[in-house]
């Protein structure tokens, strides 16, 4: 929304966009009757049915997926971790230092 609009204390609605989709016979009474089961319209019940779906599809997109390789270097480095180097020495002494731990 643009400030203009938002010192003005008008709203624009939200634009809308069409969606078709052509459906079998057994498609659309399948659909149908799950829409009646939960007491919704066809339209309400295929736009939160799909919506669902792609907010799923990218929640489990969004999780590292690794190679076998990938996955025995990760294993690898957390079984068996690099000693710490000299950044990471001068790190924990000041720490130690600043904190008196």
């Amino acid at each position: 929304m643009s400030q203009a609009s938002l010192k003005s204390g008008k709203h624009r609605a939200a634009k809308a966009y069409r969606f078709d989709a052509r459906l079998n016979e057994e498609q659309k009474i399948l659909i149908q009757k799950a829409a009646d089961l939960e007491g919704r319209t066809v339209t309400d019940f295929v736009l939160h049915s799909a919506e669902a779906a792609a907010e799923r599809t990218i929640r489990e997109r969004a999780m590292l997926i690794l190679s076998a390789r990938e996955t025995e270097v990760f294993v690898e480095a957390i079984l068996h971790p690099a000693a710490p180097g000299p950044v990471l020495r001068g790190a924990a002494l000041h720490y130690k230092k600043i904190t008196g731990r």
